[in-house]
């Protein structure tokens, strides 16, 4: 069974910047299908960066120009460098697959960016 670790989530400032990491343990296919999602408080969750058919990234409009997805087939990780982080970017990241069944969640790693 896949198993999906998050972690690096902590508290920073906005300004800040924060690696996020998903280790992937279990057999799939390719980390291409992985992507990141985040919950914002009182809000749904939202995609926020994935790869496409192709393996180019694709973000969501709010944070397109700051974060960045990488794979590192070495540790079977999905990363995600988020730079200049705001406010609103306060919110538990999750990683998982972007379309198909989904694997079971992860606990999720908190972000919170301060003024």
């Amino acid at each position: 069974q896949v198993q999906l670790v998050e972690s690096g989530g902590g508290l920073v400032q906005a300004g800040d910047s924060l690696t996020l990491s998903c280790v992937v343990s279990g057999s799939i296919s390719s980390l291409d299908g992985i992507g990141w999602y985040r919950v914002a408080p009182g809000r749904s969750r939202e995609s926020v960066a994935r790869f496409s058919i192709l393996g180019d990234p694709i973000f969501t409009d709010d944070v397109r120009g700051r974060f960045a997805i990488f794979k590192d087939n070495t540790k079977n990780s999905v990363d995600l460098r988020m730079n200049n982080l705001k406010q609103e970017d306060t919110a538990v990241y999750y990683c998982n697959r972007h379309s198909g069944r989904l694997y079971p969640w992860g606990r999720g790693t908190q972000v919170t960016v301060s003024a």
